[in-house]
């Protein structure tokens, strides 16, 4: 008996199988996780049976006065405690224009990316000859191309895109000085002054500064 020749040769059989193989194990991500990265909330994808949320462009930062307190403690070179904490995140420059752009003038800027930055003050404070209880506030500003506001406010665990300057406390207006080198990830730094510490923003080629007078110790 003849059988009908078959139109299949073993190499088109065999390329067939193996982008079977191919598409049955891709494991890159879904056009709709390959889009979290550009939106605002990450997107949490299935890991073993938990929902686990991308990794964030722009990391969680905390900052002390004294800096490195945590360190400074841990090697047993500090006894007294902090005198304040920032907790921000810290968004990239990757060739962009920040300011006038990326940050619009004239407009609330939560001071970094997602949660909204806040600065806790473990001892009550002097800034600008206005007396700061210590506690935890919200830091945010509207920034101006010659100075910045600063902003204490009371709406704490806020995602920084929402403001409600309804419970601003604080006001400062700092000058704007801007650098050589650039800063390619926004950044806050404390320093040591005569009178105290020296809060300290800067990213791309702008930088602000905020002296605060904390007690004698």
């Amino acid at each position: 008996m003849t059988h009908p020749p078959c139109n299949l040769s073993i190499y088109s059989i065999s390329t067939l199988l193996i982008c079977l193989l191919f598409f049955a194990c891709d494991t890159r991500p879904s056009s709709q996780e390959a889009a979290a990265d550009t939106t605002i909330l990450p997107f949490p994808r299935a890991e073993n049976g938990h929902s686990i949320s991308m990794l964030d462009k722009s990391p969680l930062d905390i900052i002390y006065y004294p800096p490195e307190y945590p360190k400074l403690k841990m090697m047993g070179k500090i006894k007294s405690g902090p005198a304040l904490r920032v907790l921000y995140s810290r968004p990239q420059k990757n060739g962009r224009k920040i300011f006038g752009t990326v940050v619009k003038y004239g407009e609330h800027w939560r001071l970094g990316a997602n949660e909204a930055t806040e600065i806790e003050f473990f001892e009550d404070a002097i800034i600008q000859q206005t007396k700061i209880p210590k506690g935890r506030y919200m830091l945010y500003c509207i920034p101006q191309p010659a100075e910045w506001t600063l902003i204490l406010n009371s709406d704490l665990y806020s995602w920084g895109l929402r403001i409600d300057d309804q419970k601003d406390i604080f006001k400062f207006t700092v000058p704007v000085s801007h650098v050589t080198s650039t800063i390619e990830a926004f950044t806050m730094e404390t320093e040591k002054t005569s009178e105290g510490a020296l809060l300290w923003i800067g990213w791309d080629d702008t930088k602000v500064s905020l002296p605060i007078q904390l007690p004698a110790k």
